[in-house]
């Protein structure tokens, strides 16, 4: 860990990373990628030390409410947050000024501020994002191995349905010949349709690689997955998007069973969703006058 001063905190879109790097582990992690020039090592976490302070300006001065993110890039939720409270700090802050919340993550210690997500919720709009890649409890401690399992990630998209704060998960990244089965889709399916989520987020069945992440992986699978490097580039190369050879079989899966169970998934009209801030006291007290 160490501390950096940056000079602003949000991103044109609304968007914040309160930390760089990550010590989840994800073998597949796109974030390792040196398009993104992170000049330390990646679980050497960064820490925006006057992040709390810049977004405290930048919520004063908007003009607009607005949904404010998190999670692109770093999960917020790593261990050291616990110890910091960076997010949680930020959460406060969001609901004082009234703004809306979105967040991806793939760690149950997000529980931990439930109560600020509701608060958040009441006003406007607070939806987490859940990414969920395998339906088997010990393939994912070994392509995610320092984060939640989906069962624990599972038990926290039902929690949050019980909390009545809407949620979207990531279906992604689907790794050839590892997780692209119809058991594994079908599996996740019936988690996201137990939870009740608003909607599921899948561009397709594969991963993207690139100079960085790619080496990483490569490494991850030498080391898990004897001889399935070897068949990545054979099948492969070099290329940036890597689609399952399943990749039409279940995208008709996920598109079918989505729509037969009221999930959005429409990808623009997931996004479109996650970016329209709303003010439901607002909205009450208009329905109120129109009765």
């Amino acid at each position: 860990m160490h501390y950096v001063n940056v000079k602003g905190i949000l991103s044109a879109k609304n968007g914040m990373n309160l930390y760089r790097g990550c010590s989840h582990g994800c073998i597949y992690c796109d974030s390792r990628s040196r398009c993104y020039h992170m000049e330390h090592e990646f679980e050497d976490i960064e820490v925006k030390e006057n992040a709390i302070e810049l977004l405290e300006q930048a919520l004063k001065s908007k003009r607009r409410k607005c949904m404010i993110g998190t999670g692109s890039m770093t999960d917020p939720y790593i261990p050291l947050e616990m110890q910091l409270g960076y997010i949680r700090k930020a959460l406060d802050l969001i609901d004082k000024y009234g703004f809306g919340f979105t967040v991806i993550t793939k760690s149950n210690r997000i529980m931990r501020d439930i109560d600020l997500l509701q608060k958040i919720n009441e006003k406007t709009k607070c939806v987490v994002q859940m990414t969920l890649t395998t339906y088997d409890e010990e393939l994912c401690k070994i392509i995610e191995p320092n984060v939640s399992t989906t069962r624990e990630r599972f038990e926290v998209l039902k929690a949050l349905r019980d909390a009545g704060i809407p949620t979207v998960v990531w279906l992604s990244p689907i790794l050839p010949f590892i997780n692209d089965t119809e058991e594994n889709i079908r599996g996740i399916l019936d988690m996201c349709i137990e939870a009740k989520v608003y909607g599921i987020i899948c561009f397709a069945m594969g991963l993207t690689l690139r100079e960085g992440n790619r080496e990483y992986f490569y490494q991850q699978l030498d080391r898990m997955f004897p001889g399935m490097k070897e068949r990545y580039i054979h099948c492969y190369g070099n290329q940036y998007v890597i689609d399952s050879p399943n990749n039409s079989n279940l995208m008709n899966l996920f598109h079918q069973t989505c729509g037969e169970n009221g999930i959005v998934h429409n990808n623009e009209q997931i996004f479109t969703y996650l970016h329209t801030f709303e003010e439901k006291q607002k909205a009450q007290q208009l329905s109120l006058w129109d009765i």
